[in-house]
């Protein structure tokens, strides 16, 4: 009986899996509106009552793939775990991850592209993505490890305006990409040097803040 139960649990999870990478793709591919829950199930190989069953309707669907596609939060509690006090080492640490969870080559293709089209054309999903991973990147991670680089010389929107630019420089990457193929195809065909994009993002935005508390002092 235990066996049998076990089975069924690890079904199940199979089942859930194949629907939430078939629905990425298809929603990807056509939108929230334009997929359909039959295009779903076709392309995952089961039938819509398994849909059901893990899910309450498409709009639930959506959501959830909407967050798998970009879900962080914990490996940013596992990062700032482990580092140092220097809170230099800690921006490019969590400059690091943002950009490895935006650009992994090992990720689905259909996360990039979803994302990219969930931020052009929002739907709610959009609300609990930014409940749930980018205001805690911000203002659990982002903006306390700021406001210590600055030795509080910045207001609170300055430390805005900081914490938007360096976001801003990493979102680029996966919100631009069509631009950047048509400026510079040869540097989209070759693979991302993730490490090095990270780098550039960390030591331009640490030189604009040094930069930033050296003019706050002087005045």
């Amino acid at each position: 009986m235990i066996v049998r139960e076990r089975k069924t649990g690890t079904g199940e999870e199979k089942t859930r899996d194949k629907i939430l990478g078939a629905a990425g793709d298809v929603f990807a591919e056509q939108g929230f509106e334009g997929a359909t829950i039959r295009a779903i199930t076709d392309r995952a190989g089961v039938n819509v009552a398994a849909v059901n069953y893990h899910f309450r309707d498409k709009a639930e669907l959506y959501a959830r793939v909407v967050q798998d596609a970009c879900s962080i939060r914990s490996a940013w509690r596992d990062v700032m775990a482990n580092m140092p006090n220097d809170p230099r080492e800690r921006l490019r640490a969590l400059i690091h991850q943002f950009v490895q969870r935006l650009l992994d080559p090992s990720q689905p293709a259909w996360k990039g592209r979803l994302i990219i089209r969930e931020l052009a054309d929002p739907t709610k999903a959009l609300d609990e993505l930014v409940e749930k991973n980018i205001r805690p990147f911000r203002d659990e991670f982002l903006l306390p490890t700021l406001r210590e680089l600055t030795e509080d010389c910045c207001t609170p929107k300055q430390l805005g305006y900081i914490s938007a630019s360096v976001m801003g420089q990493c979102l680029y990457y996966v919100m631009c990409r069509p631009i950047i193929t048509r400026l510079k195809p040869e540097f989209m065909k070759a693979d991302l040097d993730i490490n090095e994009i990270a780098a550039h993002i960390s030591g331009f935005s640490l030189a604009a803040i040094a930069e930033l508390k050296r003019r706050a002092k002087r005045s």
